[in-house]
């Protein structure tokens, strides 16, 4: 994972799929802003895959900027930002504020399925929240629930935790903004999606307080492909089956590959031409259908 120079920044730090730079000369810790790049890397299962999704920056950058856009929420984005975006990494960066982000993904899940769906077989609840009886893989919930994860340092596992425990890690008077913050920003964003023909079944913010006003912003990447699940309403209504019903316009298809074709143990294989071209051409298609 090598990031490219850029005129006028400083490489700070790679994530999975997102590099983090500082204006040239200055620190973490003076910096009035910072430019946040998203490459074609593809992660699942902690792992970054080979090959990445060609276009897949560009197109997440162009998605989280809409979504940005249309929520009535305070974002990260600074005012003017894109004209200090180098032409190199031009429509898939973005410049903007530092904040002090809360260790938490914002986790709220509309529909039961992934984990949530593996640990209600077992328990029939999720994180702690108690689901009626009788759910199927696919089905929508009673009402969306918040149930957040401890983000993990680079390398570990996130883990799924209950609201208590959040409490613990925040503190109580942050846990409850990020939970209404989260639940209204979804079900915002559902209604949306839903007028679009689609299903954001769950999905994940991420959060940082404002070092000068104390105000909560919303931060990272919101609803994109990587993010979020996102499924053809009109599918989910007809289909029969779990495979049927959920069918998606996100990395899905790079997970489900993965799943079947790998143990988990030791290097992930390569993706196949075929998974990196469906996967690109199902973020592209939700693009088209959001902005339509």
């Amino acid at each position: 994972m090598t990031a490219q120079e850029l005129p006028g920044w400083t490489h700070l730090y790679s994530g999975k799929v997102r590099d983090l730079y500082v204006p040239e000369g200055m620190t973490s810790g003076d910096a009035p802003e910072l430019l946040v790049v998203a490459s074609d890397r593809v992660s699942a299962f902690d792992f970054v895959l080979s090959p990445g999704i060609p276009r897949k920056g560009e197109l997440l950058t162009q998605l989280s900027n809409w979504w940005f856009a249309h929520l009535d929420v305070p974002n990260h984005l600074v005012s003017g930002g894109a004209a200090r975006v180098p032409a190199e990494v031009a429509g898939r960066a973005a410049v903007v504020k530092p904040l002090e982000m809360f260790a938490i993904e914002c986790v709220v899940r509309g529909y039961l399925t992934g984990s949530g769906w593996a640990e209600y077989q077992q328990s029939q609840s999720v994180t702690g929240i108690p689901l009626p009886a009788g759910l199927h893989n696919g089905d929508r919930l009673p009402e969306p629930i918040f149930t957040p994860a401890w983000k993990a340092p680079q390398g570990e596992h996130d883990e799924n935790i209950s609201f208590d425990r959040m409490i613990e890690i925040v503190g109580e008077e942050a846990a409850l903004a990020l939970r209404e913050l989260s639940l209204t920003i979804y079900t915002d964003a559902a209604a949306t999606a839903e007028a679009h023909g689609l299903i954001i079944a769950d999905t994940k913010f991420e959060f940082g307080r404002d070092g000068e006003s104390g105000e909560i912003v919303l931060a990272d990447e919101v609803l994109t492909s990587d993010s979020s699940r996102y499924w053809d309403l009109a599918t989910w209504s007809a289909g029969t089956t779990p495979e049927e019903r959920m069918a998606s316009f996100d990395k899905q298809i790079v997970r489900d590959w993965l799943a079947a074709n790998w143990d988990k143990q030791g290097t992930p294989p390569e993706l196949p031409a075929d998974i990196v071209a469906q996967t690109a051409s199902r973020y592209a298609e939700l693009i088209a259908r959001l902005t339509a």
